[in-house]
């Protein structure tokens, strides 16, 4: 048995919200990391300060993604069927 498709309209607005919250999640993610001192993008080289910096801002924008998915699944279903 295969569930009917989601229509291209629910799934546009899936990959908007996805690439959305990626990047608020990526500035959340460097504005956490900045008031913890951990600069990402610091001059210094990359030690661990910048290692984690450039962690919380893959963190962030990972978490974007998966609360936007998870956005989509309770409003329109799960779109793998």
């Amino acid at each position: 048995m295969s569930q009917t498709p989601h229509p291209t309209g629910q799934l546009m607005k899936l990959g908007i919200a996805q690439a959305v919250l990626f990047v608020l999640g990526a500035l959340f993610g460097r504005g956490l990391g900045l008031l913890l001192g951990l600069d990402a993008f610091g001059a210094a080289g990359y030690g661990n300060k910048e290692i984690f910096g450039i962690l919380l801002i893959g963190l962030g924008g990972g978490g974007g993604v998966q609360l936007a998915r998870a956005w989509y699944v309770r409003k329109y279903g799960d779109p793998k069927g």
